[in-house]
């Protein structure tokens, strides 16, 4: 190799670390244009500074306000148009892994609902989604659709489910202690053996749900519906069921413990005579 070809390669090895860097190449060219600007400007000083002078600040002004309002306006519009596209991202990655019945794709959707979350998107399809044994505690989905979902296993500890659709969505074994329930729509949802302790149920539709063996101690289920629902070995310790539509003393009678519960006189009376042995117990 001859000494200008080594010379051109230095030289080009020198560029192309230059280029590399965005704030140094910035830098050098800012460097680069204000050496020729004052270079051909200097006359002008010398010569009419005071007419110079006002021409600068005229224009310093109108490059203040194009970086006031145009600048930001588009730095407004651009950030906007990303998050946005971030958005529409994690709902597509959320189709992409519906059906799915893999741990992989629990845990990829259970991360975009997160980021979605963060965004302050809570109304989120996530119908025939497989999410078992995923960490869902705190998590927003305050009206959105998780019908014939399967979140078995998992912790919803203090989730936010208000008017939610969980209609034959499986909760089995699944810790939803202090979550918010309250005006759901949970025709057929499974809670067996789950755990709902201080739960709030408030207005929720729970017609024909399961809670078999659930632990339901403390919870809120005040003027739901609750037509066909089972209670089969349940603890309704301390629970509220004051204006409960549907409910009968049958539903009641193979729960494990009624002590301390609140229901309406009526059927309070009923269960005095009927159940004597859950409520003291």
């Amino acid at each position: 190799m001859s000494f200008l070809q080594k010379r051109m390669k230095k030289w080009m090895e020198f560029y192309n670390s230059i280029i590399e860097k965005p704030l140094l190449t910035s830098t050098i060219v800012l460097i680069c244009v204000a050496i020729l600007v004052i270079s051909l400007s200097l006359q002008y000083y010398i010569r009419d500074f005071d007419t110079f002078i006002q021409q600068v600040l005229a224009e310093a002004h109108g490059m203040i306000f194009d970086i006031a309002v145009i600048g930001i306006l588009i730095f407004w519009l651009n950030q906007n148009g990303e998050i946005r596209q971030r958005i529409r991202t994690y709902k597509d990655e959320i189709d992409d892994f519906r059906l799915w019945e893999s741990e992989e794709a629990a845990f990829r959707t259970v991360g975009n609902i997160k980021r979605l979350n963060r965004h302050k998107i809570h109304e989120i399809n996530l119908v025939n989604c497989y999410l078992p044994r995923t960490n869902l505690n705190y998590v927003n989905l305050a009206g959105s659709n998780l019908n014939s979902s399967n979140v078995s296993q998992s912790s919803l500890i203090e989730a936010n489910l208000e008017n939610a659709r969980l209609n034959q969505t499986n909760f089995e074994n699944s810790n939803l202690n202090q979550a918010n329930l309250k005006g759901a729509y949970a025709s057929g949802a499974n809670f067996k053996d789950a755990f709902l302790i201080k739960s709030q149920f408030e207005s929720a539709f729970l017609i024909k749900a399961n809670f078999n063996n659930a632990f339901l101690m403390e919870a809120n289920l005040q003027n739901c519906y609750v037509m066909g629902a089972d209670f089969e070995n349940a603890s309704l310790y301390k629970a509220d069921l004051r204006g409960a539509k549907g409910l009968s003393v049958e539903q009641l009678s193979k729960v494990k413990t009624l002590y301390l519960a609140r229901f309406d006189d009526e059927i309070l009376a009923q269960i005095k005579t009927n159940l004597p042995e859950l409520v003291g117990t």
